[in-house]
């Protein structure tokens, strides 16, 4: 949990100290109940999870199923309004803004939502759904509801997406 706060630290203006981080953040805080949560589903602990889960949804307002797969250092900026779906994976250094749904739609195959992968970035109220992979360093726009899957080093944005920048 330190590296992440120490990630946060570098990626945040706003973040003053390592402390004001730790001790502030809902993202943080949302992070470590999950952690907890995720130990306790991997051994089928799966109502002692979901209570935790609950716990922390009503403590941060950020939602992160205890199922869904989270690499090292994301970043959940202000947070409030935040969902993360069950089948969901997140690589490394990702930051979410506040309002993002990683969410699912109709599927045939039990992964429902979203694959982000290294270094995305995802603006504020973004809707990314269904079984689909967000490149690695590839930005999501504010508001943009992403239905497709976004390349590498790409800028999506609108509703529904659509490519506007490609590196």
């Amino acid at each position: 949990m330190f590296q992440t706060a120490r990630s946060i630290l570098n990626r945040d203006p706003a973040a003053h100290s390592l402390l004001e981080v730790v001790m502030t953040y809902p993202g943080i805080r949302a992070l470590f109940w999950y952690r907890i949560a995720h130990f306790l589903v991997l051994r089928r602990f799966f109502i002692i999870a979901n209570l935790l889960s609950q716990h922390a949804t009503h403590t941060t307002g950020i939602t992160i199923s205890p199922q869904a797969r989270i690499g090292k250092r994301l970043f959940i900026d202000h947070g409030v309004g935040v969902v993360i779906g069950a089948t969901a994976i997140i690589e490394d250094d990702v930051t979410i803004l506040h309002g993002v749904t990683l969410g699912a739609r109709k599927s045939i195959t039990d992964a429902r939502h979203p694959h982000i992968k290294q270094g995305a970035f995802i603006g504020a109220n973004a809707q990314i759904l269904g079984h689909i992979t967000v490149g690695a360093f590839s930005k999501i726009g504010a508001g943009s509801v992403v239905l497709v899957d976004v390349p590498d080093k790409t800028t999506a944005v609108g509703n529904p997406a659509r490519i506007v920048e490609q590196k």
